[in-house]
């Protein structure tokens, strides 16, 4: 059984738990997005190869000047997206994460589905035993 902490800050820092959540998603999408960005642009190098043996010299040099290495944004490539955010708006969000959970729920991350896990499982049948909370209180 979970700790009783009371219902309404369980429910509020599950909030901020939630949204976390979903920075650290979008976090993901980024990384895919810096990957998925930085693996066309080395495809293109072998564009460039198939249309100069094609004949299509022209063509092969502009992507070459034009889109090779191009800034996906002003000055930026996608790497320094991600090393900016990073170290800017996900560090704070972060550390903010990390101080509330300290402050409001003893350092435990999920306390509200550690309660739903509670209310949810069938006491006594094998499989939906309760286990020990996956973060333990600070200072355990």
């Amino acid at each position: 059984m979970v700790d009783n902490y009371d219902a309404a800050t369980v429910t509020a820092v599950g909030k901020v738990i939630e949204a976390f959540e979903t920075i650290e998603r979008a976090r993901g999408h980024l990384y895919s997005f810096h990957q998925l960005t930085g693996n066309a642009d080395l495809v293109l190098d072998e564009a460039v190869e198939a249309l100069e043996k094609a004949g299509h010299a022209d063509w092969a040099r502009r992507i070459g000047e034009e889109l090779i290495g191009l800034n996906v944004v002003p000055d930026r490539w996608t790497f320094q997206l991600v090393e900016e955010y990073d170290d800017g708006f996900y560090a704070t969000f972060r550390d903010f994460h990390r101080e509330l959970l300290e402050s409001l729920n003893d350092g435990r991350r999920h306390v509200p589905e550690q309660r739903m896990k509670d209310e949810r499982r069938t006491r006594g049948r094998a499989g939906h035993e309760a286990g020990p909370p996956s973060t333990p209180p600070a200072g355990s």
